[in-house]
């Protein structure tokens, strides 16, 4: 069995990032809602790809990368805290996009470009077509004698689970006593460590990821976290009724919402707090619209992990 701490881990985000109750939110809905600010951890515009980039990039520093190459959509924030990341590290980033969505130069096109990686624009919608051009990728930069890193979609990998394993474990030092976590879920990582950390430090939390693409997180969050425990020297925990998935999509992936604008623009009026409108603003209205429905039975507090994401907002016009 592995200590958390024994795992390689770069030091990037400025941790922990704030836990508090939201005030006026809670008064409102007649439930205490508290939020992690994982969109204040210290990198860029904030977010929790973070976390996960500080196991995997350390495990790149370990075999002696040069350059880290991932994928995404056209304003991945994953992508974009990648290249920030990496610049940190001193690293070469190569960005391999999606060319759908908002393509032009805004929202985190142009922070790619600040932090200097190379992006590339794939015509597909297909990650099977992405993941061919990457191995393509990862055999020209060893061709050309470069040390290159795979970071694939979100970071989602059993070791960057560790990150929100350890996540949950700094929300116990932080004295949180919740009944519910929610996150989004968009690749199933985050969800996955969320769900791995409760389990071990805050046995009883009732873990609900709100599903912003079609994926079937249902298998592959429960997946990651087994990977993750694996990875720890640990068998698979857990019992039935600790994890759920609630799918949120809307029009589709990264398609704003006009149902979910309010819901955005109440908490930033009400906490001042920003959201983006295709990924924690669906999960933040899913959250609500599942409250408002009955979804939390019982008066247990409910934590809101907010994710980052808001150079969206800087991309893309509110539904």
């Amino acid at each position: 069995m592995r200590d958390l701490d024994q795992f390689p881990r770069v030091k990037l985000g400025v941790f922990p990032t704030p836990l508090y109750r939201l005030e006026a939110i809670s008064a409102k809905y007649g439930r205490n809602i508290w939020i992690k600010r994982d969109d204040l951890c210290g990198v860029a515009l904030g977010g929790n790809k973070v976390r996960k980039l500080e196991y995997l990039l350390a495990q790149a520093q370990t075999q002696g990368c040069d350059t880290v190459f991932t994928t995404g959509g056209a304003q991945s924030n994953h992508a974009m805290l990648t290249a920030a990341c990496a610049a940190r590290l001193g690293m070469r980033c190569i960005l391999l996009l999606k060319k759908r969505g908002v393509t032009d130069h805004r929202g985190n096109l142009i922070l790619d470009d600040i932090y200097g990686a190379q992006v590339r624009f794939l015509d597909t919608d297909s990650y099977d077509d992405i993941y061919a051009e990457m191995d393509r990728l990862g055999a020209e930069l060893a061709a050309a004698g470069r040390r290159a890193y795979h970071i694939p979609v979100g970071g989602s990998t059993a070791l960057g689970a560790l990150g929100y394993v350890n996540c949950v474990r700094e929300l116990r030092q932080q004295g949180a006593s919740v009944g519910h976590i929610v996150s989004a879920t968009g690749s199933g990582g985050t969800t996955a460590g969320v769900l791995l950390g409760a389990r071990w430090y805050l046995p009883g939390v009732k873990v609900t990821g709100i599903g912003v693409d079609d994926d079937p997180f249902e298998e592959i969050v429960p997946r990651l976290a087994d990977g993750a425990a694996a990875l720890l020297g640990r068998a698979p925990s857990g019992t039935p009724d600790d994890f759920r998935m609630v799918y949120h999509l809307g029009q589709g992936y990264a398609i704003p919402n006009p149902e979910d604008t309010p819901y955005i623009q109440e908490l930033a009026r009400m906490e001042g707090i920003l959201l983006d409108p295709v990924y924690t603003g669906k999960a933040w209205s899913g959250m609500l619209r599942l409250l408002e429905a009955g979804g939390f039975p019982g008066q247990e507090d409910i934590l809101f992990l907010h994710i980052g994401g808001a150079a969206a907002l800087f991309a893309m016009d509110l539904a």
